[in-house]
């Protein structure tokens, strides 16, 4: 029995496939519906492959298309020289028969979380732009939901864009200053954690072996990501950024955090930092530490059974 009803924010995105495939192979966790982002690519086809996702594991999730530039900001360059054009590597582009609902990714969020107040936890693994523009449709949204866990931000570890900056947050940093600011629960699982969090082409292979279909197509993306951390990060596997934000949800005593007030550089040459200020009127869980390879192994035994769930769902 679930656990956890969340909605995901995404720009799938490889890291967001695996977390995407983690969330449906969870029996803790109900997904009640995906909202996209522009990011890892261009909104458009982050609801393509949200959309593909969910027909990949037979699910009928609904899948809100939101923002597809920042608030304020000029749109930075998409991140196809880490995910492939389409977002999932060299793995070709999708056609999903499913469309995507007719309501905005802020109206879907609000309404969502309206109906089922205090019961759905948001997920978002992309930029924040829009979160912020659901607290400015409906500002109730901040009370509605449980909380927010959020894949974003480098506090006390250096960036992945920049020397400053994690790329969600520096893709629009006002729109993660309102979220910060917001008079909800908020936990950042940023690059103080995540990068840490590392998985191989073999431990793919051995999800492979036990889920054959959701295992190979995580296999044959990951070895696009997984090569762009070799050869720019030095690093033979890569890191699991967004899966870590859904595993902190369901399993936080894997991981340490403060509670702090943050602010975030809106320009110059640390836009985006994430800084943690002395004072100020809200407060952020920040984690800090996690027991990485407790961690890779839940995400690792939690896709073992991905075939297994699409089977009982089926």
């Amino acid at each position: 029995m679930s656990q956890h009803k969340i909605i995901l924010d995404t720009d799938p995105g490889i890291d967001d496939a695996m977390a995407i495939h983690h969330i449906y192979a969870d029996p803790r966790l109900e997904l009640l519906g995906m909202t996209t982002i522009f990011g890892n690519v261009p909104v458009t086809t982050a609801t393509r492959n949200a959309l593909h996702l969910a027909e990949m594991v037979g699910a009928d999730t609904p899948v809100a298309e939101g923002a597809k530039v920042p608030l304020v900001q000029t749109p930075n360059p998409h991140a196809d020289f880490v995910h492939g054009v389409e977002g999932f590597g060299d793995y070709p582009r999708t056609n999903p028969s499913r469309k995507k609902d007719p309501r905005s990714a802020a109206e879907f969020l609000c309404e969502m979380t309206a109906a089922h107040p205090g019961e759905i936890t948001i997920c978002a693994v992309g930029p924040l732009t829009n979160l912020a523009l659901a607290l400015a449709h409906d500002p109730a949204i901040a009370k509605n939901a449980k909380n927010v866990v959020i894949m974003g931000g480098a506090v006390d570890a250096p960036g992945n864009v920049t020397e400053f900056a994690e790329a969600n947050v520096w893709n629009d940093p006002h729109a993660a200053q309102k979220v910060f600011d917001a008079e909800w629960d908020v936990t950042l699982v940023g690059l103080d954690v995540t990068q840490k969090i590392v998985c191989t082409l073999d431990d793919f292979a051995k999800v492979s072996e036990s889920s054959p279909e959701i295992g190979e197509f995580l296999s044959q993306i990951s070895t696009y990501y997984i090569n762009f951390y070799v050869n720019n990060v030095g690093l033979q596997g890569c890191a699991l950024h967004d899966p870590a934000a859904i595993i902190a949800l369901t399993d936080p005593d894997l991981f340490e955090t403060k509670h702090v007030p943050l602010n975030t550089v809106l320009d110059g040459n640390e836009v985006g930092n994430t800084v943690e200020i002395a004072d100020g009127t809200r407060r952020v869980h920040v984690c800090t530490t996690a027991d990485s390879e407790a961690v890779r192994k839940v995400f690792l035994d939690t896709l073992a059974n991905a075939d297994a769930r699409k089977a009982a769902r089926q």
